[in-house]
C-alpha cells in the first residue's frame, strides 16, 4: 500500500477491524518512512450489479447512491444514521443473494419503501413520493391512507396517547369545553 502522504510503498497495519454490518474491513496503517497514518478500507469484489432503470439504460449498482436517496427522505426525522447503513447493508445482501446480474429499479425502489414504511412514515411518503411520481395533493393523500390503512390492519399506533391522568387524549378532547374563534361580544372601542 503506498503511504498517501510520501508515496513510500513501506506500509505496515497497525490496527484491523470488520466494519458493522459491511463486508468491509478497516485497517489503520502507519508508514514507515514519514511515520504519518491512514486508514484503508478492504471490500470484497463481488460481481458487478446492474439497474434497469424506467428508460431501458443499464446504471451500475452503487450502494452511496442508495443511501443518499435514503437519507434525503430520512431528513430532520429521527431516523438515525446508523439505521439508514443498515438499511442499505440489507438492501444490497438482499439483492446479491438473488444471486442476478441486472435488477430492475423498480425493485430496488419497493424494496426501500418497505423498509422506510417500516422504519418511518414520513420518510416512506417522501421516497414515495419521488418513486412513484406524485403529481398533485390527491397521490399524497392517497399514500398516507395506505399508510394509515396498513397500521390499522396491524395494529400498530391504533390507540391514542394516554395522559398522566390515564385518559386517552380522545377522551380527553371529547370533555373539553369547544371555544369559539369568534368573541361572543366586541369590545367598545372596536366598534
Amino acid at each position: 500500500m503506498r503511504c498517501p502522504f510520501c508515496t513510500a510503498t513501506e506500509t505496515k497495519v497497525v490496527d484491523s477491524r470488520e466494519v458493522v454490518n459491511t463486508f468491509e474491513v478497516r485497517r489503520r496503517r502507519e508508514c514507515e518512512v514519514c511515520h504519518k497514518r491512514f486508514t484503508t478500507y478492504e471490500r470484497i469484489e463481488q460481481n458487478p450489479l446492474a439497474v434497469i432503470k424506467k428508460d431501458g439504460r443499464r446504471e451500475e449498482f452503487r450502494p452511496e447512491k442508495l443511501n443518499h436517496a435514503i437519507s434525503m427522505a430520512c431528513h430532520k426525522r429521527p431516523v438515525s444514521t446508523e439505521i439508514i447503513n443498515k438499511i442499505c447493508v440489507e438492501i444490497e445482501a438482499a439483492l446479491r443473494n438473488e444471486e442476478k446480474s441486472e435488477v430492475p429499479s423498480s425493485r430496488v425502489g419497493e424494496m426501500v419503501m418497505e423498509k422506510l414504511r417500516n422504519t418511518d412514515k414520513v420518510a416512506y411518503i417522501r421516497f414515495a413520493s419521488i418513486y412513484r411520481e406524485f403529481a398533485d395533493v390527491k397521490d399524497f393523500r392517497q399514500a398516507i391512507k395506505e399508510v394509515s390503512r396498513r397500521e390499522k390492519n396491524t395494529g400498530i399506533n391504533v390507540k391514542p396517547p394516554v395522559s398522566a391522568e390515564g385518559n386517552s387524549a380522545e377522551n380527553k378532547a371529547e370533555c373539553m369545553p369547544v371555544r369559539s374563534a369568534v368573541p361572543e361580544t366586541v369590545p367598545e372601542k372596536n366598534r
